[in-house]
């Protein structure tokens, strides 16, 4: 497509990754989830997923820059290596089968889980250091089949990181390093040498760097009783996605 910084497409998507960023400033995760959908709109995927990988592994980078000693590192020591062995293991089931069933599976397990937490009387539960394996495999396992696995890790650390800054950054960091794996893939297969890409990409940058200033700033301003019900809602819209992908997508 042509490129063209004043088309009214452009300010769309700028508005658009504007209010991704905006929650990715304050949960750490979901730019993608709600800039893919609009921005597929005037985009081919193609060019949408490596110009959210830059934009995703910039902002994960400023934000380790401003806020890394906040990271809670004890957590990402152990979730790396094991996101690592799942983005493996997803790679091998897109090889070998249609992941079709795990999609509709932890759609449903997503769904009761963030409803559970929302009318529970006991309120958010603390996570046991062992469920680090299952939900930083089945992270690593969605990241490699469709490049979306940040709100699976969001579940466990908001269970286990009490402090909401504290969450935010690690969950950046995690983002970061699992976008990290895909912008160097594209670099390997040449994508990036395709300059509207990296035109759009610093175009569009502008919408991130207010987007998590923003976000940064409402996440400090606001209850950890009201940050929590905004990470629900976020990871409960990726499950209502991972449905809608089952029944008329895939």
């Amino acid at each position: 497509m042509p490129f063209d910084f004043f088309s009214l497409e452009m300010m769309i998507c700028f508005i658009t990754l504007l209010c991704a960023y905006l929650v990715f400033g304050m949960a750490g995760f979901g730019s993608a989830l709600i800039a893919t959908p609009v921005l597929a709109m005037y985009l081919p995927l193609n060019m949408i997923v490596p110009i959210l990988a830059l934009i995703d592994l910039t902002a994960a980078l400023l934000n380790l820059i401003k806020d890394g000693k906040n990271a809670d590192y004890q957590e990402i020591k152990w979730i790396i290596p094991l996101m690592v062995v799942g983005s493996l293991i997803g790679a091998a089931i897109l090889l070998k089968t249609r992941p079709d069933i795990l999609v509709l599976l932890l759609g449903i397990f997503v769904i009761f889980y963030v409803l559970h937490s929302f009318f529970s009387k006991k309120g958010q539960s603390h996570f046991s250091k062992v469920l680090v394996i299952p939900f930083s495999l089945v992270g690593g396992v969605f990241s490699a089949l469709f490049g979306s696995g940040g709100f699976i890790y969001a579940m466990y650390l908001s269970s286990r990181i009490a402090d909401k800054q504290r969450f935010r950054i690690t969950q950046m960091i995690l983002i970061g390093f699992s976008t990290l794996t895909r912008v160097i893939i594209f670099l390997v297969m040449g994508v990036y040498v395709n300059t509207d890409i990296l035109l759009m990409a610093l175009a569009f940058s502008p919408a991130m760097l207010l987007g998590i200033w923003a976000g940064r700033h409402i996440t400090l301003k606001i209850s950890r009783e009201a940050f929590l019900k905004i990470i629900n809602i976020i990871i409960l819209i990726s499950g209502i996605t991972l449905l809608y992908r089952y029944f008329f997508i895939l």
